[in-house]
């Protein structure tokens, strides 16, 4: 057996190469990231640039190079922290790298060119957070940026990264970014836009950091303007507000915003208050996406809020005021996105509405109103009825779900028209008006207008109209008319059509369907037509009567349309000393009239004119004309007024709705029941 000191021997040199080891160790462990600081801070990382480059090349798939010096230095963070935020890794050294002159290019489907390029970017790298597989960088530095956006096409942007199928293992955590001094230009080929905004550090602004200043063109208009965002943009903190303020202008348009926008990099929301004007607020579709309808110039101020984390986002337009035209505009809208296309829904209310605000809508407006608004003045010269084309390409981009209210009307000539509401309904290429109620002079005019543009080809739509007015009192209707005051009559009517086209002028130049309308008891005169516009009916009656009040029993009148061409049934005016009788027809499609009107007497009292009138010619400027071989003086008033009441038997409706049986155009109608009726679209009617 080995001897005891043996033993004791063997043990003290056992334990003396288990020191060895551990302090081996422990050298090593030591002497590696010393070996490892040294080599950061002596090796040249240029020679590194070739494999660096290719490899971000590779990753964002088009060209990227540094080309000035590459190198590393150390940073200890604790250096750039309060005391109260220090912790003892906070000591630990961190590499810091500085790239200069760094440049990207586009994708390879593209111009090749620079996409972007910095003088200089630098950033401290985590190296604790390389052993979890993470990039931390607190600040990433841009010195003197430049970037250039570009769209060629829809499909054909630079900015767009393809979304790699496999997830990287490696997660960057990237919390601030700051920038200096730089350029940033937008060249968009789809809205004809080349946009520079001039980047610039602010000094001595505790809110805002950097300013910017917007020079360029959008869609052939000169655009400038400016603001301020925050000097450092968190991405590490996901609550922080980012501060913005911009006022952009182009042309007659206008957009301001000012807020904050929470978490940048992510969009998580935004909360601006934010004012808008321009020349027509369709013309917002190329910054939004949104279809808006065709109005005069605008402008409007409200709340608007971003709730962007939600799978399609929510965007809220709330407690809005504004101006549309001369009348003013008020309330919510929402639009939510989704699937197939994104909502717009609200309620909007106007207290006063200009009338003439309204023809932009149909493009009823003047030549120099639609240049205003920004479209092609393309309604003829002596052309009446509306030309403009529907935008039905923009129909199918959005749906929507909007009320719209208006309290009071006025119209630049007497007409008592005291509301307007409306529910309008766009889905899926359909636009629906159900109803469209006008309040006029104590009584209602009601519609149900239905638009489809889902199939359309070439802006060609299907529409169907049905329009009631009911209980418009005639004294209300011309209320600075001391004459009409004594008046007790009222106006009824129905219409149904039927229509394929592109415009109103064309929709209504292809109609199909029936227009009926009963008129008692009132009072007729120069005045009163010279205040409706009516020139035509101005000449006529004083060719007729003279200037004298022309006491009215009745007028019935009941039009068959087909393809357009309105053909009298029944047209009777029925006064005190005749009946008047028109026939004829009324071309919508190309805006002549041929009527014959016929007066006849209900006593033996000679007319100022015995031979019909001849009313011809373009609806912008008709002829008035005496058939002076024919005489049409007849004795016996009850022969005419029953010669008469045969054809007017599809008034029956508006009778029982209207004034009643026992009353003047009661003795006008037969006994029998007719409602109006209008064929599909795109078919004519039979009678």
């Amino acid at each position: 057996m080995p001897d005891t000191t043996t033993q004791q021997n063997a043990g003290h040199k056992h334990a003396g190469k288990k020191k060895k080891i551990l302090l081996g160790l422990l050298v090593t462990l030591i002497a590696i990231p010393i070996i490892a600081i040294i080599f950061i801070l002596t090796f040249d990382w240029n020679k590194a640039r070739p494999w660096l480059n290719a490899k971000v090349s590779e990753a964002i798939e088009r060209p990227f190079a540094i080309r000035g010096n590459l190198a590393v230095e150390w940073e200890v963070p604790a250096k750039r922290m309060r005391k109260e935020e220090r912790h003892l890794r906070d000591w630990l050294p961190w590499p810091h790298l500085i790239a200069n002159d760094v440049n990207v290019g586009n994708p390879a489907n593209m111009k090749q060119m620079d996409m972007a390029r910095v003088r200089q970017f630098s950033f401290s790298l985590n190296p604790l957070g390389l052993l979890q597989h993470r990039i931390g960088i607190p600040v990433l530095r841009f010195d003197s940026p430049y970037v250039e956006l570009q769209r060629t096409d829809a499909t054909h942007y630079n900015w767009a990264y393809k979304k790699k199928e496999e997830e990287s293992k490696w997660e960057l955590d990237l919390e601030r970014v700051v920038l200096t001094d730089g350029v940033i230009r937008v060249v968009d080929a789809v809205t004809k836009a080349d946009v520079t905004a001039n980047v610039r550090t602010l000094d001595n602004d505790t809110k805002y950091g950097v300013g910017f200043k917007v020079t360029g063109t959008y869609n052939g208009a000169e655009v400038t303007g400016g603001g301020k965002v925050g000097q450092v943009l968190s991405l590490k903190d996901q609550n922080v507000p980012y501060p913005v303020q911009a006022d952009m202008r182009s042309g007659p348009s206008r957009i301001a915003i000012e807020g904050t926008v929470t978490s940048p990099a992510k969009l998580k929301a935004v909360d601006l208050q934010l004012e808008l004007a321009g020349r027509s607020m369709a013309r917002l579709y190329n910054f939004t996406g949104i279809t808006l309808p065709e109005t005069p110039a605008f402008s409007t101020s409200g709340r608007l809020k971003g709730e962007l984390d939600r799978e399609y986002g929510r965007w809220t337009y709330d407690d809005f005021k504004g101006k549309v035209g001369s009348s003013d505009i008020g309330g919510k809208l929402v639009y939510e996105g989704g699937k197939p296309r994104g909502k717009l829904s609200g309620n909007v209310a106007t207290r006063l509405l200009l009338f003439s605000d309204l023809g932009p809508l149909i493009g009823g407006d003047s030549n120099e109103s639609k240049k205003a608004r920004g479209v092609d003045a393309v309604q003829p010269g002596g052309k009446v009825l509306p030309v403009e084309e529907f935008r039905t390409e923009r129909w199918k981009a959005i749906d929507a779900d909007v009320r719209y209210t208006a309290e009071k009307i006025r119209r630049d000539k007497t007409l008592p028209i005291n509301k307007l509401s409306t529910h309008l309904i766009m889905k899926d290429g359909v636009i629906t008006l159900a109803p469209l109620d006008f309040g006029v002079a104590g009584g209602t005019l009601r519609s149900t207008i239905r638009l489809d543009g889902s199939g359309a080809k070439g802006n060609t739509i299907a529409a169907t109209a049905k329009v009631s007015a009911r209980h418009i009192q005639l004294k209300q209707l011309f209320p600075t008319i001391e004459q009409m005051q004594a008046t007790v009559g009222q106006v009824n009517g129905d219409a149904q059509l039927s229509a394929t086209g592109t415009s109103v002028a064309a929709l209504l130049g292809s109609s199909n369907g029936e227009v009926k309308a009963l008129v008692n008891q009132g009072t007729i005169n120069k005045m009163l037509l010279e205040m409706m516009g009516l020139n035509v009916g101005n000449i006529v009656l004083t060719k007729l009567f003279g200037d004298k009040p022309v006491q009215l029993n009745c007028l019935a009148a009941d039009f068959d349309v087909n393809k357009g061409v309105m053909q009298s049934q029944v047209l009777v005016l029925d006064t005190a000393e005749a009946i008047v009788r028109v026939n004829g027809n009324v071309n919508l499609a190309n805006e002549q009239m041929d009527l014959t009107i016929r007066p006849e007497t209900k006593a033996l009292r000679l007319f100022t004119l015995r031979a019909p009138l001849y009313v011809r010619g373009p609806f912008s400027k008709p002829d008035v004309s005496v058939d002076k071989g024919v005489l049409a003086l007849k004795a016996g008033g009850a022969a005419v007024l029953a010669a008469a009441a045969a054809p007017v038997a599809a008034l029956i409706p508006l009778i029982n709705t209207g004034p009643g049986e026992s009353s003047e155009c009661g003795r006008l109608v037969a006994l029998a029941k007719e409602k109006p009726t209008a064929p599909a679209p795109g078919k004519a009617k039979t009678r």
